[in-house]
């Protein structure tokens, strides 16, 4: 059985309104979640992907404009789901959820989920400003969930690393690059090393399984197809090692 359950729980999720992010949203519905903010700049088709889902699952799902590169859209967001469902179970965007969960300043404590990737695990030569934000996250959420984070707050930070999935972000792979020289190399590498790029439902499997099962902290792998993977040891050894060389 699950250590944490989907159902009863309410989720924010931003970038919700295609893509990964809608896909995300229905599983956690099927699963029985008590309800879904989607915040989204894009709101023709937030709107539509609310409509949709609400026919399905009885009128649990919000569509919230929202730009999270702006720090007023974040928080009359936040106020909106909140007047709306009074709590949250997880959130995408961390600094303005934690304020308004940790239960030791009155709230309900709850889940953040944030999206690395394993272009943080290794050293992509062509992505070297997306690989570097997306260490940013892992570090990030590992020096967060450093004691006595969870025992204060009662909020369990997750991070998924996720592999290549076929998503329009990887179309036009070449244009991706720092420069186009490098771009076309990165297509070669792609086609001649046969990097898979996952199903979008294996990506969701991933991370319903990482929320229903990873510990306050963990480092969670979802990548070629395969189920999800704690690969928190191989973190924590990591840092280990590093913290072995500052010491000699």
């Amino acid at each position: 059985m699950a250590k944490w359950e989907v159902q009863g729980k309410t989720f924010l999720i931003t970038g919700g309104a295609s893509g990964l992010g809608s896909l995300y949203a229905e599983a956690f519905l099927k699963n029985g979640a008590k309800s879904v903010a989607i915040l989204d700049i894009a709101v023709e088709t937030g709107t539509a992907t609310v409509e949709r889902l609400n026919k399905s699952y009885g009128n649990k799902v919000i569509f919230v404009k929202c730009d999270v590169s702006k720090e007023e859209d974040i928080v009359s967001a936040w106020d909106a789901v909140l007047a709306q469902f009074k709590q949250q179970g997880l959130v995408s965007f961390t600094m303005k959820g934690i304020s308004h969960m940790r239960k030791d300043e009155g709230g309900a404590g709850g889940t953040i989920i944030n999206i690395s990737s394993t272009a943080a695990l290794g050293k992509p030569g062509a992505l070297p400003i997306y690989s570097g934000s997306k260490m940013a996250v892992l570090h990030f959420g590992q020096c967060l969930t450093m004691e006595p984070f969870y025992d204060l707050t009662g909020i369990r930070i997750l991070t998924k690393c996720l592999g290549a999935t076929d998503t329009p972000l990887l179309h036009n792979l070449e244009t991706k690059a720092y420069d186009p020289k490098v771009g076309r190399l990165l297509v070669q590498t792609v086609e001649t090393q046969g990097i898979i790029f996952q199903k979008p439902e294996s990506a969701v499997a991933a991370s319903l399984y990482m929320f229903q099962n990873g510990a306050p902290g963990s480092v969670w792998l979802a990548n070629n197809n395969k189920p999800a993977k704690d690969i928190t040891p191989i973190i924590d050894s990591a840092y280990a090692a590093f913290d072995k060389v500052m010491m000699e």
